[in-house]
């Protein structure tokens, strides 16, 4: 399993790179098809930040799913010990569901995307290399920033275990029952909310949602 480091405004020493090789040998135990963990080390500079100016972020890149976690402390060894917590958590709950999904049938895939007749108003901007399109709003400076997803229909517990997994504090996905998309976020704790639109995927206009955790962005300026 080969363990990728980078530093964002820091340097990361050898002495550290050894430390994360011995503490990330736990990962390989809970994910043994795992093909890489990236590391990044990054340090805030501002002093009223001082208690949390190390953060670490570590990604383990699987045949499934990509899990990851984050943490920040005052130290980078104690951010270390933090995220590789919330990570073998997380690397243990879909171990442990896997086993529970063996023997179900999975969901067939819904089509969200629009119909290929259906007109677009505007002319279509070439995709980035993650698939992204930015278009800009009119003559404003708003900058748009779209990407589809493949939409796979779940239950609400399975959306809030896929949050889970990439950390995100919020999650677009299909209802599986009602094959509505919606969105379930993070509230105070263990508490969490559900939208959903009161428009069925099947009529088209819910083309844009479902199966991710959404990393699309609008900027302004």
């Amino acid at each position: 399993m080969e363990i990728v480091v980078a530093g964002r405004h820091t340097e990361v020493s050898p002495k550290f790179r050894a430390h994360l090789t011995d503490k990330l040998a736990k990962v390989e135990q809970l994910a043994p098809r795992a093909q890489r963990i990236d590391v990044l080390v990054s340090h805030e500079t501002n002093p009223r930040q001082s208690d949390s100016s190390e953060r670490v972020e570590l990604t383990v890149v699987d045949k499934g799913p990509v899990i990851r976690a984050e943490a920040c402390a005052d130290d980078r060894y104690a951010a270390l010990d933090l995220a590789l917590g919330k990570l073998l958590e997380r690397l243990r709950r879909t171990r442990d569901r896997r086993k529970d999904h063996r023997n179900h049938a999975p969901i067939p895939p819904v089509d969200v995307r629009p119909p290929a007749d259906e007109p677009v108003d505007e002319p279509a901007a070439a995709p980035s290399a993650d698939g992204a399109v930015e278009t800009t709003l009119g003559d404003s400076p708003v900058v748009i920033r779209e990407k589809v997803h493949e939409a796979l229909p779940m239950t609400i517990d399975d959306a809030l275990y896929e949050m889970e997994l990439v950390g995100h504090d919020f999650y677009l996905f299909v209802d599986a029952e009602t094959a509505q998309p919606a969105v379930a976020y993070r509230r105070r704790g263990w508490s969490y909310g559900v939208i959903k639109l009161d428009t069925p995927v099947s009529t088209g206009i819910a083309a844009r949602t479902g199966g991710q955790a959404a990393d699309d962005e609008v900027r302004v300026g």
